[in-house]
């Protein structure tokens, strides 16, 4: 698409106006309650007035281009020429990431883009900047990823790139910024942008992120993930909020070449006899309770019916802590931590990652260990401090629960044991991806610790439903 300035035409009557007001597109000079066909287009009976949600931008101009309807656009916050932004870095671009570029342009720059961790989705959103020339938005998920598309921003094209979100306010032609702050902040900067760029944009579909992208006129959008698809199905917005798939590759057509080569290993652990009994008796209260009371968990709002009955009554909140104990002894039974004794042991030339789906594991590892961890409470400066040591081989190990499991760069870490995690496929491929990084010859493994006889089987099951494991 290309914007124009004014596109009023000569005729009898007076062209339409196009203008943008706060998370909208007016137009202005239609008969009152006649929205003529146009796309989104609804009448606002408080102010009298045409208006469709931002989004709607493009094809309401497209609409009136093709019927040769004669407007004034006054919608865009920036102006009708291109950028000349060119990338300053002699970068030659991977296959992946051409054809990408060339699918995602095809497709009218609208769309979104599947690539692995670690086979250059920035590197992508550099060439797509470079192509759409429009002032682009860059929306992240993290404050440290915000952080990442800075430096990176700003070494490609050598420009003033600014930050919106963690203390920051500085809106430039190309700014970064974080998902929370996108969404509160378009109303008032959603005709400042032609091009938005939605990384890990997995994130995106719901009431409050969703804003982001209604908000915005920007006729070019680019979404980059490596795991689309979300357990709600929510995925299936992105088609209207970013546009479909364009191009999609997976882990195992670039490994090798672009990724690094690896091996999966499921390792399996026994409960003791008591743990077992211990395991079996809270596990039967639990499942007692959820058959009495009438409960489906595999309904999407089971979960959330189990927690309103279990606090009404006794037996409730007993079968609420007999399901913590069964899920503690599944996740964090003792014998899986004589295990990474074991498999430290053996990778103590390695860089490891070990993940944990809670934290109190965390910290217990880091105790018996003598290993640094970070969770959602580390600062952001220790953080930080820790990552460098652990890419530099001062730190051989970092523990971690859930927060590694994107947007962070450990291009040395070679060895990713999952102690326990969700049943959520994108949380397991997320962190085989944090080893996959190219780096030499690197082999990597990834080790996945399961409970024998325990809920966890079915959980880790359900969670390698994806290409990266066949075979394995």
């Amino acid at each position: 698409m290309s914007e124009g300035g004014a596109n009023a035409e000569k005729g009898e009557t007076a062209p339409l106006r196009l203008a943008f007001d706060r998370g909208t597109v007016v137009v202005e000079g239609l008969p009152e309650h006649d929205g003529s066909g146009l796309p989104g287009l609804r009448y606002d009976p408080r102010t009298k007035l045409h208006r469709a949600e931002a989004i709607w931008y493009r094809p309401l101009v497209e609409h009136l281009r093709a019927r040769k309807v004669a407007y004034n656009d006054e919608a865009r916050g920036y102006g009708p020429t291109q950028t000349p932004w060119k990338i300053q870095v002699a970068k030659e671009a991977f296959p992946h990431q051409v054809e990408g570029l060339d699918a995602w342009w095809k497709a009218g720059g609208r769309g979104v883009v599947v690539l692995p961790t670690g086979t250059g989705k920035t590197h992508l959103a550099n060439m797509a900047i470079e192509k759409a020339g429009r002032p682009t938005l860059i929306v992240t998920p993290t404050i440290d990823l915000m952080n990442q598309w800075y430096d990176e921003l700003t070494m490609s094209f050598g420009v003033e790139v600014g930050l919106l979100g963690g203390g920051y306010n500085d809106v430039q032609p190309i700014t970064v910024t974080t998902y929370d702050s996108a969404y509160i902040n378009m109303e008032r900067l959603g005709d400042r942008f032609g091009l938005l760029v939605f990384d890990e944009c997995h994130h995106l579909p719901g009431a409050t992120y969703g804003l982001s992208a209604v908000a915005s006129i920007a006729p070019f959008r680019l979404g980059l993930t490596a795991t689309p698809e979300r357990a709600d199905n929510a995925h299936t917005h992105l088609d209207q909020l970013i546009g479909p798939i364009v191009y999609r590759r997976e882990i195992t057509q670039l490994r090798g070449r672009f990724l690094a080569e690896y091996q999966t290993i499921p390792l399996f652990v026994a409960l003791s006899d008591e743990e077992r009994l211990i395991y079996e008796n809270a596990r039967e209260c639990y499942r007692a309770f959820i058959s009495g009371s009438g409960i489906d968990m595999r309904r999407p709002d089971g979960w959330s019916r189990f927690l309103f009955l279990a606090f009404r009554s006794p037996e409730g909140r007993e079968a609420f802590h007999a399901y913590r104990r069964q899920r503690e002894l599944a996740l964090a039974a003792p014998a899986k931590l004589k295990l990474l004794d074991r498999l430290l042991d053996r990778h103590n030339q390695d860089r490891v990652l070990i993940f944990t789906h809670d934290n109190a594991t965390v910290y217990t590892i880091a105790r018996r260990f003598l290993v640094p961890v970070i969770t959602h409470q580390t600062k952001t400066k220790e953080r930080r401090e820790i990552l460098l040591r652990f890419n530099s081989g001062a730190y051989p190990i970092v523990a971690t629960s859930k927060v590694l499991n994107e947007g962070v760069n450990v291009p040395e870490a070679n060895v990713a044991i999952i102690l326990s995690g969700s049943g959520s496929v994108r949380e397991h491929v997320q962190r085989l991806g944090r080893i996959l990084r190219k780096s030499g010859d690197k082999q990597a493994v990834l080790y996945e610790v399961v409970t024998r006889g325990t809920v966890e089987e079915y959980t880790s099951n359900r969670r390698r439903q994806h290409s990266a494991y066949d075979g394995d």
